[in-house]
């Protein structure tokens, strides 16, 4: 039994087999999942877990080497959005695309991570870089 980490057998498996170049997406709890995507259900209930707190988790494990979120975070969801950023490494890239691009983009992700997240355009995709 794993005491610390994530703890979440399907997550954690996922970000095992994550490499270079991967896409892993956190979403909020609407964010429709692709034929073919694995989908990893977080939330149980209205807000929880939410959008950051995963984020967060994610991001002491994952090495990502860019971000890339809906033009629509920057408005609808603009303090939740700054939080996010915060929460990524510094300095690397972030891109904007229109939400519709976005959940096209999403199609050749390794997995979407659903949190109980109900704030509008709270999505990210982490693209995977290299630990060496």
């Amino acid at each position: 039994m794993l005491k610390t980490g994530i703890l979440h057998p399907q997550l954690s498996r996922i970000m095992a087999e994550i490499r270079h170049m991967d896409m892993l997406v956190i979403a909020d709890a609407g964010l429709p999942v692709p034929k073919g995507v694995e989908r990893v259900d977080l939330g149980w209930k209205q807000g929880s877990p939410g959008y950051l707190e995963v984020l967060e988790e994610i991001e002491k494990y994952m090495v990502t080497e860019k971000a890339v979120f809906a033009q629509e975070a920057l408005v609808v969801s603009g303090e939740l959005h700054k939080e996010a950023l915060a929460l990524l490494p510094a300095g690397i890239p972030v891109e904007y695309i229109p939400h519709s691009e976005l959940k096209k983009m999403t199609e050749g992700a390794k997995a979407i991570i659903l949190t109980g997240e109900f704030t509008g355009y709270t999505n990210v995709i982490l693209i995977s870089g290299c630990a060496y």
